[in-house]
């Protein structure tokens, strides 16, 4: 019961990982909002039901929780969704922003309400939440009751190192990550840790990708399943992970890692302004030295 006492939001909690990470926070004693709009892989459409039936699977393993089905991408609705935390069960301690959908295309065929779109749910959708429960934490480590609290954020690999044809879905996860730093440092002062994960596993957003990644005949573990992901959330979510923040995981199977981005790498001072026909043999000498990048996904 890692997590009994606890109050946690999960968006995006209807299917896939967030589903799973509601299920496993119930099951180690947390008590659940369960946010989803019940929208279509691309984001159409609305429907509760499939909140409603996380929360009954839930409540059929005896744990406490309530469906939501604000629009987390919304200003409102993300000042809603934690208002529903705080009244219904008395206190917020944990955020999973776990919320998203796909438009893929390449950049060249790509319009501008794909592009909005996927930036709005994801990043937008990952900053109004955030916004908003930290200006609850902050008013009560004000008032004295210094909160224990947590962000978890959900990244992607390709917005770790990009991935073809995903140029919207991979700047607006690339923007989670930069972001999820900027709240670490922000945040620590009112006893709010944030981290987040980049996750591979099969959804609806990814069943193409990993079909054919089933079980092992061997031992029955299959690698790709959506709850594979969520004890390394749960445990971030709990009292036992207080002294990690601004990290990145990633996480796929039974592999838990650490995504090391942006560093400072090989410099070269000139003492003086550089001259347009000397930057290419410096730049040249500076990447020898360099590590090379990680291929970015789909690239031949």
């Amino acid at each position: 019961m890692l997590m009994e006492g606890r109050v946690v939001i999960v968006t995006g909690a209807g299917r896939g990982i967030g589903r799973e990470h509601a299920l496993e926070f119930a099951r180690q004693g947390a008590r659940v909002v369960v946010n989803d709009l019940g929208t279509a892989l691309d984001g159409g459409g609305r429907t509760s039901d499939v909140a409603e039936s996380v929360v009954a699977e839930i409540k059929e393993l005896g744990g406490e929780a309530v469906a939501n089905g604000d629009d987390v991408a919304a200003w409102e609705g993300a000042a809603s969704l934690v208002r529903a935390a705080v009244e219904t069960f008395g206190r917020l301690d944990v955020l999973v922003n776990n919320a998203g959908f796909v438009r893929d295309r390449m950049l060249v065929s790509m319009g501008e309400a794909e592009w909005d779109d996927v930036v709005r749910v994801h990043l937008k959708g990952h900053f109004a939440p955030l916004r908003h429960a930290a200006s609850y934490w902050r008013d009560e480590a004000k008032a004295g009751r210094r909160p224990d609290a947590r962000v978890i954020n959900t990244s992607s690999g390709a917005g770790l190192l990009g991935s073809i044809g995903q140029g919207n879905y991979g700047a607006a996860k690339g923007g989670i990550a930069t972001l999820t730093l900027v709240a670490a440092a922000e945040l620590a002062r009112y006893g709010v840790t944030v981290n987040a994960i980049a996750p591979a596993a099969r959804t609806r957003m990814t069943e193409d990708v990993f079909a054919d990644m089933m079980a092992r005949p061997e031992s029955g573990f299959d690698a790709m399943h959506p709850g594979n992901v969520s004890p390394l959330v749960v445990w971030l979510g709990s009292a036992s992970s207080a002294h990690i923040t601004g990290r990145v995981f990633e996480v796929e199977g039974g592999v838990i890692g650490i995504a090391e981005g942006w560093r400072h790498g090989p410099r070269l001072d000139r003492g003086a302004r550089w001259d347009p026909a000397e930057v290419g043999a410096a730049v040249d000498g500076l990447l020898e030295e360099a590590a090379r990048p990680e291929p970015v996904y789909g690239a031949g």
